[in-house]
């Protein structure tokens, strides 16, 4: 079943491992259980069946690329636009999305390859990472 497994793919913006079980990843990236992941979603449609997005911010969700955003909730969204990245999206519609690596580690290429369940190639290396903004009712702070 596709939601019990760990993608190791290229995201939009790295390379990552991608899923819609959250407890794997939390076990394969050794990080603590409370921390929130970003949630990659294939549309708004797909979005607005998580959150409400503030009126005011509607369009700027729209229309970002690699762009992450905290809701009010505080919960985090990215809205994928790279078409290679919604080959998997598509089928899945939303999943949990984190880099590739152990938590507060580099990048390890045998380690990746060992813990994900299917890997998508190509890979490319990047160390671009996706820029960060708290949405308000009216207000937006940039965090990364």
């Amino acid at each position: 079943m596709l939601k019990d497994k760990v993608f190791l793919t290229q995201t939009d913006t790295t390379i990552g491992f991608v899923s819609q079980n959250a407890d794997r990843l939390t076990a394969i990236k050794q990080r603590p259980p409370h921390k929130y992941y970003i949630k990659a979603v294939d549309s708004l449609a797909t979005l607005k069946t998580f959150t409400r997005v503030p009126p005011s911010h509607k369009n700027r969700v729209r229309r970002s690329t690699k762009t992450t955003f905290i809701m009010p909730d505080g919960h985090s969204y990215r809205l994928i636009q790279d078409k290679d990245h919604l080959l998997l999206l598509n089928r899945l519609k939303w999943a949990y999305t984190t880099s590739a690596n152990l938590s507060d580690h580099a990048y390890d290429e045998n380690f990746t390859k060992k813990v994900a369940d299917v890997i998508i190639e190509p890979l490319n290396q990047s160390n671009i990472s996706s820029t960060i903004y708290k949405l308000g009712k009216q207000t937006i702070k940039r965090i990364r």
